[in-house]
């Protein structure tokens, strides 16, 4: 038997599991090193952890490091049922909520070492928790991709520790009954965009209007496994926020309120990084509640010990 011990989490509806111990040895050094050492050489882990039987494709894993950049208290890798996460803005809120839980954080802020960056993170004496996120920006305005069956998609491309294509007119009601119609039409145009020269976008999040008073955006985001966030999604309402700088339509400081498919939200700002380069610094808040805390088991006579791989 291989134990590894876990505390799950959901943010905003969107599950994450940390692993405190049990997990994969990739030694030290810069968290990017040790994602291809994940990655390379371990990556059964990763299956057995968050695909079934033990997970789901929704489930983010979060693998506890050793920070390597000298002002972090811990560093972190992220991954879910088809590979790695640069950064997870909804993981991160779980990490530190599971992190409070277990007894080894209290409120007050700290810094997270990340495969993308230092990210910035203040639990709060309410258990809300705000995430500074890596500096974030577009890329590309107005792209037009071609995409069978569908015809013609314009998005921005925007970084926000995870590559997005955001999409405002779809024409498709933003409604959790029509979840499979969003997941068909979101993975076409990413095969579309993929093909068609933009290979790392990952991410495709369309926008729509809220019906909640103080709201102001509702959304819905694929992921690279093809399953939809329940959450707001932090790094894609980072490269939202990128988005509405670079046009001038959210201003330093202001609140902007996200709503996920779910009805979930998170809160964000953002503070200019180079306002000559469309460089924002985004924050993100929200809320994590723990569901469970489990000692996961790998049993050697199991023949779906690894996971159940697509």
């Amino acid at each position: 038997m291989t134990a590894i011990r876990v505390i799950d989490s959901h943010t905003g509806g969107e599950p994450t599991r940390l692993v405190l111990e049990g997990g994969p040895d990739l030694g030290d050094g810069p968290i990017a090193e040790r994602v291809q050492r994940f990655r390379e050489r371990f990556d059964d882990y990763r299956c057995a952890i968050v695909n079934e039987p033990r997970g789901s494709d929704p489930l983010v894993g979060a693998l506890l490091l050793k920070p390597h950049r000298a002002d972090c208290e811990f560093g972190v890798i992220y991954f879910n049922n088809v590979g790695y996460l640069g950064m997870c803005g909804h993981g991160t809120i779980g990490l530190i909520a599971s992190l409070k839980f277990a007894g080894r954080l209290r409120p007050g802020a700290m810094k997270l070492d990340t495969p993308v960056g230092a990210v910035d993170v203040d639990l709060q004496p309410d258990g809300r928790i705000s995430v500074a996120n890596v500096v974030s920006y577009r890329s590309k305005r107005e792209v037009v991709v071609q995409v069978p069956g569908i015809g013609p998609v314009a998005g921005d491309i925007a970084w926000g520790g995870n590559w997005f294509f955001l999409i405002s007119q779809h024409g498709r009601a933003l409604d959790l009954k029509d979840v499979e119609s969003l997941t068909d039409y979101s993975w076409r145009v990413r095969e579309a965009l993929n093909a068609q020269g933009h290979p790392l976008v990952d991410h495709v999040e369309l926008f729509g209007v809220s019906q909640r008073p103080g709201v102001q955006s509702r959304n819905f985001v694929l992921c690279p496994g093809k399953a939809y966030d329940r959450s707001p999604c932090g790094t894609g309402t980072s490269a939202k926020l990128a988005c509405l700088a670079a046009d001038g339509k959210l201003l330093e400081g202001d609140v902007w309120v996200q709503e996920s498919l779910i009805g979930s939200t998170f809160e964000a700002s953002f503070r200019w990084h180079d306002r000559g380069k469309g460089e924002i610094v985004p924050t993100i808040t929200g809320r994590a509640y723990i569901t469970g805390e489990n000692v996961l088991q790998l049993d050697s006579e199991d023949p779906f010990r690894w996971g159940i791989r697509a």
